[in-house]
């Protein structure tokens, strides 16, 4: 642990709370995924493995019904160094009314989407300070959910299944003032990601749109400047062996896993080294005005169309408005393919 003798106390403990986190997940997967099999044929202690997946099927459809959100855990001071090691930074520019549900639409995904982590996954940037009467659920993968001990804690940061299924709950069933927030171009933007890039996928991408029509749901724009930054992505030319390895794998794993591999690379411990942890780089989401949907049980798909090319334009309108302070040069453009 030399590396820590060249940090302050502040950094040393931010690369840290970066450090920590997929090894985290790994890890708390790993052992229900290893443990729970193991103890259940090999051990006297089978019956911790039978109580284990007893409660799982008892619990099975709380995921997909609101979850079972902690402020303990979403207010740990972890995401605060956690958000200050890019920094990371939310910014408001029109109320959000606790009156009425919203789609918050995220763009772009980077390569893990640190911005919508921190920023409405935990109250790191103060998010139920900003806005008031807003209670925020991400949605990500729902195989997550069926990991023991991993599920508990990601819905206890508020996180759910990307499914219609949980997210019609959420802005149907549990009143006004909930706001799901889908990063809409998902896994597979991540293989866009590369810095200076404004490149995200929307053209096709209307699951949303419909989803905010059949539940009257508002969709909000929102932009994270800086997510493409904090990593670089190796892409390698057409025609090497390299690239069809590379190819090969991506493929396999997309299928397998439903993810796409990244071949990425950032800092390492120190700012100077070499490695995987993200660049100290800041992340700032902006987050847009509310565009009002009509609740129609059954849009066609002209109507889809219709509020998918509203959608489209409050998002460029956000992105012109605010690309130069946030580190784009004036004629740069949002590419949505």
């Amino acid at each position: 642990m030399a590396f820590l003798s060249q940090l302050g106390l502040h950094e040393c403990l931010q690369t840290l709370s970066v450090l920590q986190w997929l090894p985290v997940y790994v890890f708390l997967g790993a052992i229900p995924i290893i443990l729970i099999p193991y103890f259940l044929m090999f051990t006297k202690f089978w019956i911790l493995s039978v109580l284990a997946l007893t409660w799982l099927a008892y619990d099975w459809n709380t995921h997909s019904q609101g979850g079972r959100r902690s402020a303990w855990v979403r207010n740990w001071t972890l995401w605060k160094y956690f958000q200050n090691y890019f920094p990371i930074k939310l910014v408001k520019t029109h109320d959000i009314s606790p009156e009425h549900n919203y789609i918050i639409a995220n763009h772009p995904h980077g390569i893990v989407s640190y911005g919508v982590f921190i920023n409405f996954a935990t109250e790191a940037t103060g998010f139920s300070r900003i806005f008031p009467g807003i209670t925020p659920s991400v949605g990500t993968l729902e195989g997550i959910f069926w990991i023991p001990i991993v599920r508990e804690y990601v819905m206890s940061m508020g996180v759910c299944p990307v499914s219609e299924l949980a997210l019609k709950y959420l802005l149907t069933q549990k009143g006004s003032g909930n706001a799901v927030v889908i990063v809409v171009g998902g896994a597979a933007e991540a293989l866009l990601c590369q810095p200076g890039a404004s490149t995200i996928y929307l053209k096709e991408r209307k699951g949303f749109v419909k989803l905010a029509l059949k539940t009257g749901a508002y969709l909000v724009p929102s932009y994270s400047f800086g997510e493409n930054e904090v990593h670089n992505q190796e892409t390698f030319p057409e025609g090497t062996w390299i690239r069809f390895f590379q190819k090969t794998f991506q493929d396999t794993f997309k299928k397998i896993l439903g993810l796409n591999f990244c071949t990425f690379h950032g800092r390492g411990f120190t700012r100077e080294s070499w490695g995987f942890l993200p660049f100290n780089l800041p992340i700032t989401t902006v987050v847009g005005e509310p565009l009002p949907i009509p609740r129609i049980k059954k849009p066609n798909k002209k109507t889809v169309d219709k509020y998918h090319a509203l959608y489209i334009s409050a998002l460029r309108k956000l992105f012109d408005q605010h690309k130069v302070q946030y580190g784009f040069p004036e004629a740069q453009e949002l590419t949505i393919i």
